[in-house]
């Protein structure tokens, strides 16, 4: 959620030591930042603006638990759900996004700056699960069953792939993506030959029982 910024309005202490100008941001270390001024190319050091940070609730959920943590966030940092950020604990560092922002009581939004946030609702994307639900080729209908598969959370599905998971092969037909994701693919719900999807962005997989070229990978 903090990165070096590319460019820093300062005086220039070469062509305009008493009005902003546009810098170059070179370097950043010893707490200083090296910049290139804009105007006539000299270099030299600025000591940056310290952002004002505040410590913001993060609640975590992970296949039906959830347990509350804090992170420090510049104030005025525009943040959106569907943002991944890092969140460390004294058990564990896990990767997390944004599911939803709680701005006051009852009052929820989708993008907000950072001090106006009061907790972080967010999902475990590094591991995690996926619910398949499996249509027989052949027979009774009513066979459907559903699984869930525990995969890394850039592991990919791919429409038409056979796959294995345990003792159950199938081909994979259609995948729902879920809310937080849509702007990264074309539709919500995705069924053409080749359509990839991100364990950490599926809500459910649909496929037919058959047999399978792949093994699975679990975590």
């Amino acid at each position: 959620m903090n990165d070096t910024p590319d460019r820093v309005a300062v005086p220039c202490p070469s062509c305009s030591p008493d009005l902003e100008t546009a810098h170059e941001v070179l370097s950043a270390g010893g707490g200083q930042l090296t910049v290139r001024c804009t105007e006539c190319d000299h270099v030299h050091k600025v000591q940056p603006e310290t952002a004002e940070t505040v410590e913001r609730q993060v609640v975590v959920s992970q296949d039906g638990d959830s347990f509350s943590t804090t992170v420090s966030v510049p104030a005025e940092e525009r943040v959106r759900v569907g943002e991944e950020f890092i969140v460390e604990t004294e058990e564990a560092i896990m990767q997390v996004r944004i599911t939803d922002l709680e701005t006051g009581e009852e009052t929820r939004a989708s993008t907000a700056d950072a001090g106006d946030v009061e907790t972080f609702w967010t999902r475990a994307v590094d591991n995690v699960s996926v619910k398949v639900t499996l249509h027989p080729r052949e027979g009774d209908p009513d066979d459907t069953r559903s699984l869930t598969a525990y995969v890394p959370g850039d592991f990919e599905f791919t429409i038409g792939e056979r796959m294995t998971l345990g003792e159950d092969e199938f081909e994979v037909t259609d995948i729902h993506v879920r809310e937080t994701a849509i702007d990264r693919y074309p539709f919500q719900k995705l069924g053409d030959e080749g359509d990839t999807v991100e364990a950490k962005d599926i809500k459910r997989v649909y496929g037919y029982e058959e047999g399978t070229t792949r093994a699975w990978s679990a975590w």
